[in-house]
């Protein structure tokens, strides 16, 4: 999903995303507000930081700030998931082995 169709779908679940000059991270979620890192350079990484955003949204409850905490990895991980398969879903992952592709590493 592109950047444009992410903000569309984090707008009809009444998510505000705001681009903000954040320094620690790239992205945050607090209640229904997401804030992108403004500097990033480009809107497929853009994309990324708000679809895992987005994961946080649908999968995770509290602060998951602090990493070393086994269950706010999980939660980390829960997030990215959803990401991955908002990103390339089932459908990416056909379509990359129809085009050719055996594992991560093959370039074609």
């Amino acid at each position: 999903m592109t950047y444009e169709a992410l903000l569309n779908e984090a707008d009809s679940h009444q998510l505000t995303v705001k681009e903000k000059p954040l320094k620690q991270h790239d992205g945050l979620i607090i209640g229904n507000k997401i804030a992108i890192r403004k500097s990033i350079g480009t809107a497929i990484e853009k994309s990324c930081v708000l679809a895992e955003e987005l994961g946080h949204h649908y999968t995770s409850s509290g602060n998951i700030l602090d990493q070393s905490d086994t269950m706010n990895l999980n939660q980390e991980y829960r997030a990215r998931l959803y990401c991955y398969n908002l990103k390339v879903g089932l459908m990416g992952i056909v379509q990359t082995y129809e085009h050719g592709c055996r594992n991560r590493c093959q370039n074609r």
